[in-house]
């Protein structure tokens, strides 16, 4: 498919329901890999499930964990699969044959893990009241530090090219750390009050980030104005959303994949509220089905679809497409009613006698050299910043294969190849860590949301 040919030069936002992904397991979080061929999906059985999202079928089903599934992240190439479990457990899924490479077991509950945006042997870990902690392959760990020891709550972020680290805390205060030597390169303050910062996310395209905020506002800052402003810089955010009727708290938020929109989760029911940046005025409130309340929600990287989560099954909301057949040929016209037709005198003969002799006609039987062994990156995919472009081109990973299963083998065919690779199992030490139970577990409202039944069928969102 012709991303080219998707650019829409109106509005680039979801508008309808577009039906839902049934994961068989009740699905917790989601994302997507930097190409949104593949969908990953968290079920609450341990279990995670790869959709092939183009076909909108299941490519493959990884037994991951005992606990369910609470945080995913893709690898830049979308070979590997970083994932987070209830049980306090952070693994590394090869994506092709669906092995665990590495387990890390910490002595606390995981809330968030995140692959470097370039380094596929680096990645961040946040622990449940604890500093965040910064992990390579080989199972060596660094503390991200924190404004204060006292500081419990923290939760961060790579930026969008893992140049740095910005965390957020209880009080409202923004560190911004280098990667990976962890030194403090800026800080400020979001508002004079306890304003806690909630989740920390970045724009695929250009410099924006977002801070969903306790006092149920999500502040949109320009990192090169924060990096500028340095330590206890004075920095006022770019734009302020939130929803002055309802006063709605976010359960998450997220940026198109053009970084031109800006989607909220309501916490207290299945509504997502799409605003532009720019401008900063609300453009569209998709609503699910009343009593259901949302779990996660991700936006597509290039297109404009949005999947939701909530009572176990993955809704895909998109823009509502209109047959145009004018598009297929520029002069084809649509009629509303029949027209006569009246043709020309030589239009139906074999040889136009009529027609006017041009002498520049190019020759049909000349010789064009098709180059059939090397494809040019995709520009959607590239960054503007990257000369290795067309060498991770060559590396990623944007559809997984199926073999057939073959019912009556030969005699003389060999039985397939057992992997002989095992997996390495790294114990994180950390001080000062709390045996409280995860939130996903804690919490009764999800805990019914987990449990409960699935309400897939009778599903009638409506748009505002």
């Amino acid at each position: 498919m012709n991303l080219e040919l998707l650019e829409s030069f109106g509005q680039n936002y979801p508008e309808e329901f577009d039906g839902v992904l049934d994961s068989i397991s009740l699905a917790v979080t989601c994302v997507f890999n930097k190409y949104g061929t593949l969908l990953a999906v968290g079920c609450n059985d341990g279990r995670i499930v790869i959709w092939d999202f183009l076909t909108r079928g299941i490519a493959k089903i990884i037994t991951a964990h005992m606990h369910p599934v609470c945080s995913l992240s893709w690898s830049r190439n979308g070979q590997k699969l970083l994932s987070a479990s209830t049980d306090n457990n952070v693994c590394t899924w090869d994506i092709l044959s669906g092995e665990r490479e590495e387990m890390y077991k910490f002595p606390s509950p995981v809330l968030k893990v995140q692959y470097h945006p370039r380094k596929k042997n680096l990645f961040l870990v946040c622990p449940m009241k604890h500093a965040a902690v910064l992990i390579d392959t080989e199972g060596n760990h660094k503390i991200v530090p924190l404004d204060e020891d006292s500081d419990l709550m923290i939760v961060a972020s790579f930026d969008r090219r893992g140049q740095y680290i910005y965390t957020g805390n209880a009080r409202g205060k923004i560190l911004v750390l280098t990667c990976p030597d962890l030194e403090v390169k800026a800080s400020f303050k979001v508002s004079t009050g306890m304003t806690g910062i909630k989740s920390i996310e970045f724009a695929r395209r250009g410099e924006c980030f977002l801070l969903n905020c306790s006092d149920r506002v999500i502040r949109v800052y320009d990192a090169k104005y924060v990096l500028n402003n340095g330590k206890d810089g004075d920095t006022e955010p770019i734009q302020k959303l939130q929803d002055l009727v309802n006063k709605t708290m976010w359960k998450k938020c997220c940026f198109s994949g053009d970084g031109e929109y800006i989607c909220a989760g309501s916490a207290r029911q299945h509504a997502l509220y799409i605003w532009e940046k720019s401008i900063g005025n609300l453009v569209k409130i998709l609503h699910g089905t009343k009593g259901e309340l949302l779990l996660d929600v991700v936006w597509h990287p290039v297109r404009a679809i949005i999947t939701s989560i909530s009572s176990g099954l993955v809704s895909v909301w998109a823009q509502n497409q209109v047959e145009n057949w004018s598009a297929f040929a520029p002069d084809f016209k649509e009629l509303d009613e029949n027209v006569e037709y009246e043709e020309r005198e030589s239009e139906f003969d074999m040889e136009d006698e009529d027609k006017s002799i041009t002498k520049d006609v190019q020759r049909c039987d000349e010789d064009f050299e098709v180059d059939v062994e090397n494809a040019e990156p995709i520009a959607a995919f590239c960054s503007s910043d990257e000369e290795v472009a067309i060498e991770e081109h060559k590396e990623a990973l944007m559809f997984l294969p199926i073999a057939p299963e073959i019912e009556d083998p030969e005699p003389d065919m060999p039985p397939p190849a057992a992997s002989s690779s095992k997996c390495r199992s790294f114990d994180i030490q950390l001080d000062n860590t709390t045996d409280e139970m995860h939130p996903l577990l804690s919490n009764k409202t999800k805990e019914k949301q987990l449990t409960g039944g699935k309400k897939g069928q009778k599903r009638g969102p409506k748009q505002q």
